[in-house]
Order: structure tokens, then C-alpha cells, then sequence
């Protein structure tokens, strides 16, 4: 564990340092090209830029390359070219807008890149009850993950800092949930997906500087599922994905289609005259885990649904970390 500690702090102080640095240009670079958008959540006309995919996979795959240069594990290879590949799907979807099945489709295929290296256990894992050998489905269970995490994130990007901080508490939660199933190196493989977050997080919180766009979020969200999936601890990231993964099941649920946020016609909140957010009161609008919050404690602020969607990512980590010893115990 000890000769752990050297590659651990190296690549968590460079995937942090890197999204830092680079995002302050990359703001000005992006101004320069006016590739802005209107924050729809705020009553004057501000224009965020977008997208910041490119400091995120930045950081990640300099600071991966790293511990595989330490490690040298097909597991790093399979993240850093998985999570590579949602980047470039989710660069194409914020340059043009692609159809609802596209994501999906193509996240399914940059997954194959886990499957070709090995870099998985056919074995799944439940707490208590030990593990199920599933060889041929745990196939399909990679396939289907990874768009399952990488749209799960894209679709709690809805307001300013919450995709990032969410990450923030969700993949330090699964860090250390890796770390008490004594999965160590994954463990400190997985620590820079939250470092990258905290450091974008800075430039994304409220008022956000940059959004992180469709490249942005279908990358940690990749990094996520590809990490839960090479650490063998899928069940428990489920767990501390919980609030984003009701989301998209409630979107999901009450529009019945895979499509686009933006090709949605109704919109789950609507704004006071002071500009709060509140619940809409239209049936055509999708159900969200905002529109909930909104539904059983609005009008609110922006910046305090945020404070409440975090509050629910912290249970849910720490339900997931009870999960993690319950399953050392079955271990």
C-alpha cells in the first residue's frame, strides 16, 4: 500500500493543477469563438461558454498516463481510451445536435475498449450475499453501463455546478468505498476523476464561468461507470449515483423515448418573478429530480436546489460506503 502513496499524490496533484490551469485560456479561447449559451436560470442575459470537455479529459488522461507509467495496468489503458471516446461523442454532440439515439449507441461502443483489454471480472458483487457468476450477461452489463452512467451525469448538468460537484461526492465516495474492499490500486486510479471534478468545479459553480457541455459530462460520467466497472464494484457505484440515476429513470419514465433535453418541449421548472425556480404545473413537461424538489419545498434558488441535490449525493455516498463494508463482509 505504502508504494502506492508515491503515484497516488503525483497524479491526483496533476489531473487537479491541469483542469486549473488549463480552464481560465480555455474560457477565453471559447469567448473568442462566441461558443456561448444563455443561462437559462438567471433573469438577466448571461452567456456561459461552453463546452469544457476539453480541460476535463485533459486532466484525466495526463494524470492516468501517469499511474499507468507507475502501474502499468491494462485497467488504466481501459478507462483512459473509454473515457476518451465518450469525450469525442460528447464533442460531436456539443458541435452539432445529434439525435436521441446517437449517445447511447456510440457510448455503448467506446465500452468495447474494457471488454478487448480484459479489464473486468465476470463476478458480481452484492453485499451479504457474496458474488454471482455471470459470464456471458456481465458482457452486456459493460455495454449497457456505460451509457448508463455517462447519460446519467449529462442529464443532472442542469444547473450552474451541480454536474461537477455531484462527481466531486460521488467519485471520492467510490475511491474510498474501492478502498475498503482493499481493491487498492483501482482505488488510487480512480482518485483522479475527483480531483479533476473539484478543480472544475471551481470554474462551474455558481455563477458559472463554463459549463462543461455534453463533452464535459458524458466524460466523468464514462470515467465513472469504466472505473465501477474495472474495480468490480458496480453495485456500489450504483449506490452513490443514486439522486442522478432516479433522474434519469424519472425522465426517462415520463417521457417514454430517449431524446434530447433541449428536444423536450415543456420544461419541468418555471421561474417567480424574482426569479426562483419552482415546479410546473405542465403535464406535457418531463418529471426530474429537480421538479421533485422544487414540487415539495419551492419556489427556491438556484444555488439552494443545488445545495439539496449535493445533500443527497452525500447520503448516497454514504450508503454507498455502508454497502462497501457490508460487502468486505460477504468477501
Amino acid at each position: 500500500m505504502i508504494d502506492l502513496l508515491i503515484p497516488a499524490i503525483i497524479s491526483c496533484t496533476i489531473a487537479f493543477l491541469v483542469v486549473f490551469v488549463m480552464t481560465p485560456p480555455l474560457i477565453k479561447f471559447l469567448e473568442k469563438r462566441n461558443l456561448a449559451v444563455k443561462d437559462m436560470n438567471k433573469k438577466e442575459n448571461v452567456m456561459v461558454v461552453r463546452p469544457g470537455g476539453p480541460s476535463i479529459i485533459a486532466g484525466i488522461i495526463a494524470s492516468e498516463i501517469v499511474l499507468y507509467a507507475f502501474l502499468q495496468m491494462n485497467e488504466i489503458l481501459a478507462i483512459i481510451i473509454t473515457t476518451s471516446a465518450a469525450f469525442l461523442i460528447g464533442y460531436v454532440d456539443d458541435r452539432k445536435v445529434m439525435g436521441g439515439w446517437f449517445k447511447p449507441v456510440a457510448l455503448a461502443i467506446a465500452a468495447i475498449p474494457i471488454i478487448a483489454l480484459g479489464a473486468y471480472n465476470t463476478d458480481l458483487a452484492f453485499p451479504l450475499f457474496g458474488t454471482v457468476q455471470i459470464p456471458v450477461l456481465y458482457l452486456a452489463l459493460i455495454i449497457f453501463m456505460i451509457p448508463i452512467t455517462g447519460n446519467t451525469i449529462n442529464s443532472i448538468d442542469v444547473l450552474n455546478g451541480v454536474a461537477s460537484g455531484f462527481m466531486v461526492i460521488a467519485s471520492f465516495s467510490l475511491s474510498l468505498c474501492l478502498f475498503i474492499v482493499q481493491n487498492y490500486e483501482i482505488s488510487i486510479v480512480s482518485l483522479p476523476l475527483g480531483f479533476v471534478s473539484l478543480a472544475f468545479y471551481k470554474y462551474h459553480k455558481i455563477p458559472s464561468k463554463i459549463f462543461p457541455g455534453d463533452s464535459g459530462a458524458l466524460t466523468l460520467g464514462a470515467m465513472y461507470g469504466a472505473i465501477a466497472i474495472v474495480g468490480g464494484v458496480e453495485i456500489i457505484a450504483a449506490v452513490a449515483l443514486l439522486p442522478a440515476v432516479i433522474n434519469s429513470f424519472l425522465f426517462l419514465s415520463s417521457v417514454k423515448q430517449i431524446v434530447e433535453h433541449r428536444q423536450i418541449k415543456g420544461k419541468p421548472v418555471e421561474h417567480t418573478n424574482n426569479f426562483r425556480l419552482k415546479a410546473t404545473d405542465d403535464k406535457t413537461a418531463p418529471v426530474t429530480l429537480v421538479r421533485l424538489i422544487l414540487a415539495g419545498g419551492g419556489p427556491l434558488s438556484e444555488k439552494q436546489v443545488g445545495f439539496v441535490i449535493f445533500k443527497l449525493a452525500i447520503f448516497s455516498g454514504i450508503l454507498a460506503i455502508i454497502t462497501a463494508f457490508m460487502m468486505g463482509v460477504s468477501l
